[in-house]
Formats: structure tokens, C-alpha cells, sequence
């Protein structure tokens, strides 16, 4: 996977559906949450849509995580792809 940036979108994308998931929570539910359209988080979770670094922060704290847990998952995954 080195250097491919759309694959690592793919892993970012994947764990955020897998954070969602895990806490139980629907789209709906989450974008409830962060008082966004459910279609912001299916196109978060399909690729279609990029966020910042504030919008993952935003996530991240709605589904009971924060960056530096989001970081170490995420460099877990990419160091074992």
C-alpha cells in the first residue's frame, strides 16, 4: 500500500464505519448527533465525501473516541497492509 492515498482513504473510511458499528449507532443515529444529513455519513463511510481534521475529531468524539485512539488504529492498520 505504499504511498497510494485512495487506499488509505479506504482504511480511514473503514474504520469509521467500524467505530460506528461497535458503538451501536446507525447512520441516522449518528449524524443525529452531529446534527448533519444522514447522507453526510454515508458518503464519509462510501468514500464519496473527504473530511478535515476537525470533521474526524467531530466523529470521532460522537462515537466515544478521539484522534489519538483514531491514529493509533489507523496506523496499525496501514503498518499491517
Amino acid at each position: 500500500m505504499k504511498n497510494n492515498p485512495k487506499k488509505y482513504y479506504l482504511v480511514i473510511t473503514e474504520l469509521i464505519y467500524r467505530l460506528r458499528t461497535n458503538s451501536g449507532l446507525t447512520q441516522k443515529e449518528l449524524s443525529q448527533l452531529l446534527k448533519v444529513p444522514q447522507s453526510y455519513i454515508s458518503k464519509i463511510e462510501t468514500g464519496e465525501r473527504r473530511i478535515d481534521l476537525i470533521e474526524l475529531r467531530e466523529i470521532c468524539n460522537a462515537l466515544g473516541s478521539n484522534l489519538v485512539e483514531f491514529s493509533t488504529m489507523l496506523e496499525k492498520e496501514l503498518n499491517e497492509t
